[in-house]
């Protein structure tokens, strides 16, 4: 028989709670975490300096700057209700259609993806239109860590711990004007390098969209790392958007450019597939998706199978969006 679990809020029992002073050694925050056992090996993607990262994801490298900035201080105001995910389960489980439609080989292609030189346009309905370097933005940007819950709008879900930035503090640098409903964001376009896009009838690039108001809500992120240290690859290097209210795909990779505008664009998955990819997209178990019933959603790497809430748990921080 499936055990299944009510969550009672977010609160985290208090044994759960990393304490501050921890975030100065990683290591010891990783296994205050859940990530490290007392007697076990460490998993892939939890240290970047540990050697098995460095082995299989030789992105993770830090530069001086990077060294700086991860593991970013943790905002305690985001609280879970679940054990945090297992970096080796979520980095092995991405839905990234640029590179495969098979989430375990994702990783293996996405490392084709030249990242170094990255730069953000931001640009539109915007007083101040810039083009940001990757560099600048994590030396502009207040980065902190954030863990959230994600849900797939296939009906799985994990626990990820991201380092990123508000979106909200990005958008106050180029002043959107007041015409500006929409937030488009668009990945990057390298058909010979990410094969998947070598399907033309398919409106490459990835894209997606957020009203003024969500973009500008506070939990909306503007992600640079995940477990402590930069993304990965599969996971959106170098920059992401994560919108945890929202089914994942929402949660555009690799972004290199937002628009504001006074209309909604249309969207990558809601154009191919309209009837199960949503424009709004919100976390809603009273909506069935037509292959997925969405009033339960399963956690990777343990199975434990849980009830769906509404707005992923959020609504007090996103409900009045949607009054």
């Amino acid at each position: 028989m499936t055990h299944i679990h009510i969550p009672k809020g977010w609160e985290l029992p208090e044994s759960d709670i990393t304490p501050e002073s921890m975030f100065l050694n990683r290591r010891d925050f990783l296994k205050a975490a859940g990530f490290l056992g007392a007697a076990t090996v460490a998993l892939a993607g939890c240290a970047p300096g540990d050697p098995e990262v460095l082995e299989h994801r030789p992105e993770a490298n830090l530069t001086p700057l990077e060294k700086t900035l991860y593991p970013a201080r943790r905002n305690l105001e985001y609280k879970i209700d679940r054990k945090v995910t297992p970096p080796r389960v979520a980095g092995n489980y991405n839905n990234y259609y640029e590179f495969s439609e098979t989430k375990e080989d994702v990783g293996h292609h996405a490392r084709a993806l030249p990242t170094q030189n990255w730069t953000l346009e931001v640009e539109g309905l915007v007083n101040k239109p810039q083009t940001f370097a990757m560099e600048d933005l994590l030396k502009l940007m207040p980065l902190e860590e954030r863990f959230y819950r994600m849900r797939c709008v296939e009906a799985w879900a994990m626990v990820v711990p991201w380092t990123g930035f508000p979106l909200k503090a990005l958008l106050d640098k180029v002043e959107p004007q007041s015409t500006a409903k929409y937030v488009e964001f668009n990945s990057f376009y390298m058909p010979f390098t990410a094969q998947g896009q070598l399907a033309f009838w398919q409106p490459w690039p990835y894209s997606e969209v957020l009203s003024i108001q969500e973009a500008m809500n506070e939990m909306t992120l503007m992600a640079t790392g995940i477990y402590g240290h930069p993304l990965p690859k599969q996971h959106g290097a170098p920059l992401r958007l994560v919108v945890p209210w929202k089914y994942g795909f929402k949660s555009i990779k690799a972004v290199a450019r937002i628009r504001l505008t006074d209309y909604g664009p249309p969207t990558f998955w809601n154009t191919v597939l309209p009837s199960e990819y949503g424009y709004v997209a919100n976390v809603n178990p009273n909506v069935p998706h037509p292959r997925w019933p969405q009033t339960k959603e399963k956690m990777l790497g343990t199975g434990e199978e849980l009830y769906t809430q509404m707005h992923n748990g959020y609504g007090d921080f996103v409900g009045d969006l949607y009054l």
